[in-house]
């Protein structure tokens, strides 16, 4: 068994429907993510390291209070990605960790964190490898509240993001160039 099903095994029973919902995300993300690597050589993308992080990118969703997708953790969603990265750090996957880390919209800011008040660590939690940048590319384009297996087109990906911010909405734009 691969160190990702192990770890999927681990914290989503089987049987459940929050585990249902999860897998079909990470894998809906994890092929997205494959096809746009397989298609750009020459951006040397990791692919045995994109599926295995695409696959866990959502790891720490559990943790949080979100009854639409069956969590019934205590934190607020918000706390996914990074409480997914200490998972994986004590999983002994660092890189993997980074990823689940920074793909919360398009990354947030240090400023972001400490401005909106959100009870984050005070740190930078933007996607940097291109690794990381295209699995957080690709993760906006799968719902888990509706739609599982059906994904947004990129003007509506845009649109969600500019409901964020006008840099969101350029960061995915300048992503859908990069991966096209």
């Amino acid at each position: 068994m691969s160190i990702v099903q192990t770890i999927i095994d681990k914290y989503y029973p089987e049987g459940s429907e929050l585990r249902r919902i999860y897998l079909i995300h990470a894998r809906k993300v994890a092929d997205l993510a494959l096809d746009i690597a397989r298609r750009h050589p020459e951006l040397s993308i990791d692919i045995t390291f994109v599926e295995e992080a695409a696959m866990l990118h959502d790891i720490g969703i559990f943790l949080t209070d979100a009854p639409r997708i069956h969590c019934g953790g205590t934190h607020p969603y918000i706390c996914h990605g990074y409480l997914g990265a200490e998972l994986l750090r004590g999983e002994g996957l660092p890189r993997h960790a980074l990823v689940s880390e920074r793909h919360t919209g398009t990354g947030l800011t240090k400023e972001q964190i400490v401005e909106k008040g959100w009870p984050l660590p005070h740190i930078d939690m933007r996607p940097i490898s291109i690794e990381e940048q295209l699995i957080c590319y690709a993760d906006k384009f799968y719902s888990k509240t509706r739609h599982l297996e059906t994904p947004r087109t990129l003007p509506e990906v845009v649109e969600s993001m500019r409901r964020i911010s006008d840099e969101s909405a350029r960061i995915i734009e300048g992503w859908s160039h990069l991966f096209a």
